[in-house]
């Protein structure tokens, strides 16, 4: 009961301060995508993510991609291929707009997130959030992480977490849903803090990104 009014606290007051802080950053990025792809929206139209106990939402995400980039994607059997043997990633990308490699570089994409840490989708911190179809697919691949993923699921997904700080990208599907897993079973919020103070040194040496 402490554990969750405290970290919940600490989301609020945290989310509140990322959006003051980084509005500016967030408006100048919004302000590129429309001016270098006018027609696409904002944030991304990505398939929902799974929540705290399995329970789908929609999680804000500045959009780094051309309109219906991904549909076209998956109808390239070449592209397609790459993208699902890849760990769900293309590099180098055909699909992001000029200049997004950057801001998904440095997270600035990510941003948005403290919308859904506000609405309390999301957390500070807390494992990675899965895309739906992402999990039955991986899932069928690597049925021994069914367990880890279920213990995972029993926390809010977060904007930075232990994956996020321990390689991103590089750490495969069925050792990143063990170490949310890990984090789901140990957390606490000292071992919260020690992510966030880990989170501006993963970022700015931008380890596994994409």
């Amino acid at each position: 009961m402490f554990y969750d009014f405290t970290k919940r606290l600490i989301d609020i007051f945290g989310a509140i301060i990322g959006i003051i802080l980084f509005s500016p950053i967030m408006l100048l990025t919004a302000l590129w995508i429309k001016i270098v792809s006018f027609d696409g929206p904002v944030f991304a139209d990505t398939p929902n993510r799974v929540g705290k106990n399995g329970k789908p939402f929609f999680m804000y995400k500045f959009r780094s991609m051309w309109p219906n980039a991904h549909q076209k994607m998956l109808a390239d059997p070449v592209l397609s291929k790459r993208y699902f043997e890849n760990n769900y990633k293309l590099d180098p990308d055909p699909r992001l707009l000029p200049g997004a490699w950057f801001y998904r570089k440095v997270s600035i994409d990510e941003m948005p997130q403290f919308f859904n840490v506000l609405l309390g989708q999301m957390s500070i911190v807390g494992p990675r959030a899965y895309l739906d179809h992402e999990v039955e697919e991986q899932l069928s691949r690597f049925p021994e992480a069914r367990k880890y993923m279920d213990k995972a699921l029993t926390v809010k997904p977060g904007i930075t977490g232990p994956w996020q700080v321990g390689g991103r990208s590089q750490i495969g599907f069925l050792d990143r849903v063990k170490i949310d897993a890990e984090y789901a079973k140990q957390r606490s919020i000292m071992y919260d803090l020690i992510i966030i103070l880990k989170t501006p040194l993963a970022v700015l040496s931008s380890k596994g990104a994409y």
